[in-house]
């Protein structure tokens, strides 16, 4: 099979397509040929030797999500036969045309996505439904803060806010990417390069703050995020890209009765990425079926051209996911 690996920590241009053995399926894994995956922000770290992979994954193929085709099964899997299109989260490895995973870690495709669409949902909204209702319990008439509109969890979280009856805020860099954010249901977006979202956040709730943030800068927005916090408000923080590192007035938490959680899907344990998918089957794909929930693709581009896709994406203008396919 086909993988695009890591020859040296570095920039894009250390991704070299090799050909590498066929993974043969355990008694309760199904054998996947992968037609697309996606890049996620962990990737670019993992590229630089930043992010290290779970113990038994390999250090030097990226993926965080596939989608593909079943072409073998275990002999203890009866659920899920050859020919199933199936998506899934992944420790890595999914920059491969093939892989072996457990068959309680894969989802029906909804039918009415293709491989490309399919392959830019499993990672994002999977984060973003696990961060809004398991982490902060986000309820109908309630309102969310989500930064980083553009990205594939702003776009997903967006979506999953909007569609339970929440109202949507969101950052982002530029007025482009909230107006698109605005198509997917945001109701009021801040351009954090020109006011400062707090402000905003104050100004449109009357000084009461909203209840949930969802957070992926970390440590450069702590004191706007407490500020925006309704009493009794949550935030959850699903990445550090603005750093991990930051002095915080205790005080604050305590007096607004605040409830603030970190997560992270990687490196948790199979069972819960089990539970997850079935999340995932049960409570998100019915809503794609349904078309209340639309896939985000920004760009499309063939394994071949993952040195390209890399770059694209530390230029920071993508809207959606970008994909990777391997046909």
């Amino acid at each position: 099979m086909r993988a695009a690996v890591i020859t040296e920590p570095g920039g894009p241009e250390v991704f070299q397509i090799q050909d590498i053995d066929d993974p043969t399926p355990g008694p309760e894994e199904v054998l996947v040929e992968v037609k697309a995956t996606a890049l996620n922000r962990a990737d670019l770290l993992q590229r630089r030797g930043r992010y290290p992979s779970p113990p038994g994954i390999r250090q030097d193929i990226p993926g965080l999500e596939m989608a593909g085709v079943v072409t073998d099964v275990g002999e203890r899997v009866f659920n899920i036969s050859p020919g199933t299109r199936v998506f899934a989260i992944l420790s890595g490895e999914g920059y491969s045309s093939k892989l072996a995973i457990h068959h309680r870690l894969v989802a029906p495709i909804p039918r009415n996505l293709n491989y490309i669409e399919a392959a830019s949902v499993p990672e994002v909204f999977i984060a973003a439904y696990d961060a809004l209702f398991n982490h902060c319990d986000l309820a109908a008439g309630e309102s969310v803060l989500i930064h980083a509109a553009g990205s594939g969890i702003g776009t997903a979280a967006i979506q999953l806010a909007h569609n339970i009856g929440a109202k949507t805020y969101a950052t982002a860099s530029t007025s482009d990417k909230l107006s698109k954010a605005y198509e997917l249901g945001l109701n009021v977006g801040v351009n954090y390069k020109e006011k400062d979202f707090a402000e905003v956040i104050k100004e449109e709730t009357s000084g009461n703050g909203v209840n949930v943030i969802l957070d992926v800068v970390g440590a450069s927005h702590w004191d706007q995020n407490i500020s925006s916090l309704a009493v009794t408000g949550r935030m959850v923080i699903i990445g550090t890209l603005g750093g991990f590192k930051s002095e915080i007035n205790i005080s604050t938490l305590m007096f607004k009765r605040l409830r603030i959680h970190g997560s992270v899907i990687r490196t948790r344990h199979a069972e819960e990425k089990m539970f997850l998918t079935q999340q995932l089957a049960n409570n998100i794909v019915p809503m794609f079926e349904a078309e209340r929930l639309k896939p985000v693709v920004d760009k499309v581009f063939p394994l071949e051209r993952v040195s390209e896709a890399h770059a694209y994406m530390e230029t920071n203008a993508n809207f959606g996911k970008i994909i990777l396919t391997m046909e």
